[in-house]
């Protein structure tokens, strides 16, 4: 099946090249975020960023978004630039962000009607209600819900309308350890399920700053330097699945990493757990 032109399995690829992006700092300064970013995602990958908070992370994906600008360089999907937001890139964020006065089944599909499509695809939205467990859940307000919960509803709002790339911005940062760990194994299954069938394959960009979270979900994770930030390394974790937090090689890439982030002048302050 091609869409576009372009085959479904080579769909999702994005490539950012000499992305450097600064902010106003007070009347004729500017703080410089990114400086020469270059970074390629491979149709279908799971890839973490991680770093020390404050170096451009959230920023960089932001920009993937379409919801700032670069303020030089170039960032595609498909070969396109991006400039604006777009339904093929979905973005959660660490808080829910969904609107208090609607129900969770009328934030999930909100969508589907911004983009006049409803009446076509509503029969899907009980299948992502099954898929995240809120089956029962649809006519409740979001402060009805805890946060695993809110948090299942955010990602399906954005899972409704099939984007080509999946960002996740801390998505998991404020729920409890064991909740977060459950919502993990949830977002692989999810991206595991859309591996599966073809119009469904999605790339997924998850900024992290749990050092065991990167190991754990991504296929490659990106070391991030301190600000302004750079590649400092990009690692490929070569640990087959389901993974274990205890396992030796899982034990010894996380090592890797703080080691990284330690050699790179950095002060970590990122988190792990067992």
């Amino acid at each position: 099946m091609v869409n576009g032109g372009m085959p479904l399995e080579k769909q999702g690829l994005i490539a950012i090249q000499n992305v450097r992006k600064s902010f106003p700092q007070g009347e004729t300064g500017e703080l410089l975020v990114l400086n020469d970013v270059d970074l390629r995602f491979e149709p279908g990958e799971f890839i973490s960023l991680i770093g020390p908070s404050g170096c451009g992370k959230s920023t960089l994906l932001r920009i993937i978004a379409g919801l700032a600008q670069a303020d030089s360089g170039v960032v595609t999907l498909d070969g396109e630039r991006i400039t604006r937001p777009g339904f093929e890139r979905g973005l959660v964020f660490q808080d829910p962000t969904l609107f208090p006065w609607m129900t969770i089944y009328e934030n999930i599909a909100y969508g589907l009607r911004s983009r006049g499509v409803y009446k076509e695809e509503k029969h899907t939205i009980p299948d992502f209600f099954k898929l995240v467990g809120l089956e029962g859940f649809e006519k409740f307000y979001p402060h009805h819900l805890s946060g695993g919960m809110a948090q299942r509803a955010a990602l399906v709002r954005v899972l409704v309308n099939h984007p080509k790339v999946l960002l996740l911005d801390e998505p998991l940062g404020a729920l409890d350890a064991f909740t977060r760990m459950n919502m993990q194994d949830e977002i692989l299954k999810i991206w595991q399920g859309a591996q599966s069938g073809a119009e469904r394959r999605m790339t997924v960009v998850m900024v992290t700053h749990d050092v065991d979270e990167a190991v754990y979900m991504a296929e490659r994770i990106v070391v991030m330097s301190a600000r302004p930030a750079k590649i400092e390394n990009i690692i490929t974790v070569g640990i087959g699945r389901p993974r274990r937090r205890d396992d030796p090689e899982f034990l010894e890439l996380r090592a890797k990493i703080l080691r990284i982030l330690h050699f790179a002048g950095t002060r970590v302050e990122l988190e792990y757990n067992l």
